[in-house]
């Protein structure tokens, strides 16, 4: 049972990376190498020609990354690694959060080691060399521990109670697991604006002017109650745009990247604001939130099932039951199941950026809209034409062609 098990790991972690890679070799395929008439307005041939060598670069390094974490796990789990590395941690404590605690820290060092000599070259290199990244090495390099200290603290202590939780309930300790987790991701959907955003950015409230008598005009005729209004300095870390909404109830605010108000203007960002503000009407946001705390109960559903399954433990080099190879092996064989859920997840998505777009549109914005969604993704140089299933697999947002098809026939 033990080795059929193993087979079937290394069945889903050679799958898992053979279908990325065919996914992104359609997706290079799909490119034209001349400018698609459909694009004629929107790209002219020389931005065209810098978004597909830029293109090209991310997907060669993507291959190697990629390439690289999967001959790494690969090793590990035909080597015996995850039961080495078990047997050090177990060696030095009993005590099972510890143990816990310790063997995914070593797990996490390794992911990170492993992708940050390549995520270093895509910032300072491809970003750089595309005009997209202003972020110095001291920013950086504070980013990424700031980055491993959160990871640690909350990660570590939601693991720390999830593992308390089982060792106190057994078998239905994914109740409580869940009732924490979900009280979490409220708590953090209220107030991550106002808690994590600023050990990495600041935030000011967007000053007295044209452009916030016209948000706030806008926010009063469709009912919409906006008082928080602020203003981020993406700049310091990248030239690309973005305006995002975040918290629930009077938590709410609406945040806008600088580099926004440089490149659009003030009609365009009242439309992609009244895009976001058609999330919050339609109640976008609480229903993935809801769809986020359901598939996380489903997940520690299954996952009770499995913890306590000694083949687990023992397929990746285990003497007994262990809770931290039980959630390693657990995290390996869900890998399918997570990607059909991703499908409809993503699909879902898509569906609701076209009814906020819809929103947008019968609120009278929808010229704004397109012509700042044309210069937002033509700034970015982002793919307009992926190849459709690359498209379903990886998209939560519509192609911005589709997009703007869609405002166009309303």
């Amino acid at each position: 049972m033990n080795s059929v098990i193993f087979i079937v790991m290394v069945v889903v972690v050679c799958a898992d990376f053979v279908f990325e890679r065919v996914l992104d070799w359609l997706n290079v395929r799909a490119m034209s190498p001349v400018l698609p008439s459909a694009l004629s307005g929107i790209y002219d041939e020389k931005e065209y020609g810098r978004f597909q060598n830029y293109k090209r670069e991310n997907d060669r390094l993507g291959l190697l990354s990629g390439s690289v974490s999967f001959l790494v796990l690969l090793l590990f789990l035909s080597l015996g690694g995850f039961g080495w590395w078990n047997r050090v941690v177990v060696s030095y404590t009993e005590n099972t959060i510890a143990q816990t605690l310790g063997f995914m820290l070593g797990v996490s060092l390794v992911s990170g080691i492993i992708s940050f000599p390549f995520d270093w070259y895509a910032t300072f290199h491809i970003e750089e060399k595309y005009g997209f990244n202003k972020m110095t090495v001291r920013t950086y390099l504070s980013d990424m521990v700031k980055n491993m200290v959160l990871s640690v603290l909350l990660g570590g202590v939601l693991l720390a109670v999830l593992v308390w939780f089982y060792e106190c309930s057994g078998p239905s300790f994914w109740w409580y697991a869940w009732m924490c987790v979900t009280v979490f991701s409220v708590f953090m959907a209220m107030f991550y604006s106002r808690l994590i955003v600023p050990l990495f950015n600041k935030q000011t409230p967007l000053t007295e002017g044209s452009l916030r008598d016209k948000i706030q005009a806008f926010s009063r005729k469709v009912g919409f109650k906006l008082e928080n209004i602020y203003v981020m300095d993406g700049s310091k870390r990248s030239t690309k745009s973005n305006a995002y909404f975040t918290g629930l109830g009077p938590q709410k605010r609406i945040v806008l990247y600088d580099t926004l108000l440089q490149d659009l203007t003030e009609e365009e960002i009242v439309a992609v604001l009244a895009h976001e503000i058609g999330h919050y009407q339609k109640k976008h946001a609480l229903q993935f939130m809801v769809a986020s705390i359901v598939q996380t109960g489903i997940i520690l559903w299954l996952f009770s099932f499995f913890v306590n399954a000694p083949s687990l433990s023992l397929a990746l080099g285990g003497d007994r039951v262990y809770f931290q190879l039980g959630l390693i092996a657990f995290s390996i064989l869900y890998t399918p199941l997570n990607m059909v859920l991703g499908l409809f997840m993503n699909r879902w998505s898509r569906k609701n950026e076209y009814e906020a777009d819809r929103f947008a549109v019968v609120n009278g914005m929808g010229e704004g809209l397109v012509s700042g969604l044309k210069k937002i993704s033509v700034k970015s140089l982002s793919n307009l034409t992926p190849h459709p299933v690359y498209e379903q697999v990886y998209y939560s947002h519509p192609s911005l062609l589709k997009r703007i098809k869609a405002i166009m026939e309303l």
